[in-house]
């Protein structure tokens, strides 16, 4: 039986959701609770903060990054030995993704889809400045607007004076819905944020983790901690997300692709999932990138720089793998023997202990998933992470992980590191396997705001004056160390950057949003791309990953030894 959960969701963004949820994942930890905490929504950074409350990885639910049938198996998997689940919202209740070929009331990704999936009842948590008698209203619309989400209570937010209180209780009395709690007006909770939202928990240190005492005393102060306890429920039912089940049918499909006439394409469900018309037409093969600064053409290998989109973002979230994880994943091994499964080759081999998959970390790489980590060791890997501030690249490493974060405030720093960027720089040359992601694309250009980066991407990087952001059904333009070409795929940009002065390369992606755009380069055995996937979502990219890993010849590398 899996963990009752609660949803704590708003009427929009900037009611006080994150501190909110923060604050009851501590208090209710503290109170003697195992807590499982979980994002609605592509979020990094909020699960940083719900991790250093919980002592347990923040974990991400996301109908539209890994599919809505997966959402139920991960809420099992990430609240196993917990007896109770905390998931914070995206943006308003009913918010998600704007798609107006959409049938369904409850928009895709939103918090009210999450809340249906797991049958968990919502606490609304509302600002309640400016609020009256006209509070029963709003509450009375978002309790009826769809019969599929419970409403249990309101956790009144910013309220000014104990007469402001007595009034909004009625008004909450006067539709039925309970109070769970009321909390002050207050500004010492305020934590350092930046363009894309909070500082990550793991760059803000020791702050963060005072931040984080400071809601877990105010929410255990003024929420009716027995309440939300009683009211904490779901019908969740099936088996947990399994990284192993997973692998394992990622590599069937593999075969089954293998198998097919040419001209039919294969793919992940999560691909599947996505429609075929969402994808744009096949662009160049090679296409010239713009050399002005000031024009973003569609085919570019930094695809278009977006005015900011209404879709649900990041707004703030983890540094991942800043706790273990709470059931580590073990790969199928026997003592220091992996057996990895080829499928793209057919055949089973063994390596001594697995391909070593070295992970960027640290202050300026604070953007993950803990499914990552949790795949890549299934599938036979040895996972390091370092720390491209400070550290080398570690020993005998087969394959390289570079994912999101904030590079662009910590350019020196990783300029610095002459001796890691050189051995980066030689392993790409050598067929080292690259995954770079957003932070990790910035990281492998020439250069970052004019500070020298690793090179092997032929563009440099500088910090723009616009958001991009939102979802992306994207097809796969070339085949790569993770996809085949034609591969569909759903990801997430989020980025204040942009390249420019490109070079030509192979396109990673395309996709369309108003015009047809192509963005991300694929170099020999290097992935590296704007675009965010979630690996549980794409377990087929992890297998060949780790695959291409187990097959690098570490002995070709000899630059960087």
């Amino acid at each position: 039986m899996s963990a009752p959960a609660i949803v704590i969701a708003a009427p929009a963004s900037g009611s006080g959701k994150t501190t909110l949820a923060t604050g009851l994942i501590g208090a209710l930890r503290r109170a003697g609770h195992q807590v499982a905490p979980f994002k609605v929504g592509p979020d990094y950074i909020d699960p940083g903060y719900h991790g250093l409350a919980a002592g347990r990885p923040g974990r991400n639910l996301d109908p539209v990054l890994v599919g809505e049938d997966r959402v139920v198996p991960l809420y099992r998997h990430g609240a196993r030995g917990c007896d109770i689940a905390v998931v914070e919202g995206v943006m308003g209740l009913f918010d998600g993704r704007i798609d107006e070929h959409r049938t369904e009331a409850v928009a895709e990704g939103s918090t009210a889809q999450v809340a249906s999936l797991l049958g968990a009842p919502v606490v609304l948590v509302v600002d309640a400045r400016g609020h009256s008698q006209s509070l029963a209203a709003l509450l009375h619309g978002f309790a009826t607007f769809d019969s599929s989400v419970r409403l249990g209570g309101v956790i009144l937010n910013r309220v000014g004076s104990e007469r402001h209180e007595q009034v909004l209780r009625s008004a909450c009395d006067r539709v039925g819905i309970p109070v769970l709690g009321v909390l002050p007006r207050m500004t010492e909770l305020e934590v350092p944020s930046r363009h894309l939202g909070l500082i990550p928990a793991v760059e803000h240190g020791t702050a963060a983790t005072r931040a984080v005492d400071a809601m877990t005393t105010l929410v255990a102060a003024h929420v009716d901690l027995s309440a939300i306890v009683a009211l904490a429920g779901g019908s969740v039912q099936g088996p947990a997300w399994d990284p192993l089940t997973e692998l394992a049918a990622a590599a069937d499909r593999a075969v089954t692709d293998r198998e097919q006439p040419s001209g039919e394409l294969g793919g992940s469900p999560s691909t599947a999932r996505t429609p075929h018309d969402a994808a744009p037409a096949i662009l160049s093969e090679r296409s010239p990138l713009p050399t002005d600064p000031n024009t973003q053409a569609a085919a570019t290998l930094s695809g278009r720089t977006l005015p900011s989109s209404t879709e649900p973002g990041v707004t703030a979230g983890m540094a991942e793998f800043a706790h273990a994880a709470n059931r580590p994943v073990e790969p199928a091994r026997t003592g220091r023997t992996t057996t990895i499964t080829d499928a793209t080759a057919g055949d089973r081999r063994t390596r001594i202990g697995g391909p070593v998959i070295a992970m960027a970390g640290g202050a300026a790489f604070t953007f993950g998933y803990a499914e990552h980590r949790e795949l890549l060791m299934a599938a036979g890997a040895q996972v390091v992470v370092f720390d491209p501030l400070t550290d080398e690249l570690p020993e005998n490493t087969a394959g390289l992980v570079l994912p999101g974060g904030f590079p662009e405030e910590h350019a020196a720093q990783l300029s610095a590191n002459v001796r890691l960027r050189s051995a980066i720089a030689d392993g790409a040359t050598h067929g080292l396997p690259i995954h770079a992601e957003c932070a990790g694309l910035l990281y492998l250009t020439r250069s970052l705001d004019g500070h020298p980066m690793a090179g092997v991407i032929d563009a440099d990087a500088e910090f723009g004056p616009r958001l991009t952001l939102g979802y992306r059904d994207a097809v796969a333009l070339h085949d790569s160390v993770l996809w085949q070409a034609g591969a569909r795929v759903r990801g997430h940009e989020f980025h204040r950057t942009r390249l420019i002065q490109a070079g030509t390369a192979d396109t990673a992606w395309g996709w369309r949003t108003t015009v047809s755009v192509s963005e991300g380069a694929v170099v020999g055995q290097v992935h590296a791309s704007y675009l965010h996937t979630h690996p549980a979502g794409n377990p087929d990219a992890i297998r060949r990953f780790v695959d291409a890993a187990g097959r690098f010849d570490l002995t070709a590398d000899r630059g960087r030894r």
